[in-house]
């Protein structure tokens, strides 16, 4: 059975463009600290909480601390199971053609 509930928290998380970001930088490096994602940004500290937060709810990141600043990194078990799911779910094999 299809968990439509994770599905959809992970869609949620990833319709906003600025997470859509965070997800596209954290694919090409193996962590990234808060500090270098902001960079990317124009916003605070704290709103880049805010997505990061929504993110690692939905499964997409985890989070470590290191002195005073967060690194993200990218679940390697959600890119394939999201994927997977998507492909299952958009690709099925129907009667009516």
């Amino acid at each position: 059975m299809k968990n439509y509930e994770q599905i959809a928290a992970i869609l949620k998380a990833l319709a906003d463009p600025k997470r859509l970001k965070i997800v596209d930088l954290l694919s090409t490096a193996d962590s990234l600290c808060a500090c270098d994602l902001l960079e990317h940004f124009d916003f605070t500290q704290p709103t880049l909480s805010h997505h990061m937060k929504i993110l690692e709810q939905a499964g997409i990141v985890s989070v470590t601390k290191k002195s005073q600043w967060s690194h993200y990194t990218l679940q390697e078990e959600f890119v394939g199971e999201f994927l997977s799911a998507l492909k299952e779910f958009l690709l099925k094999e129907t009667a009516i053609r």
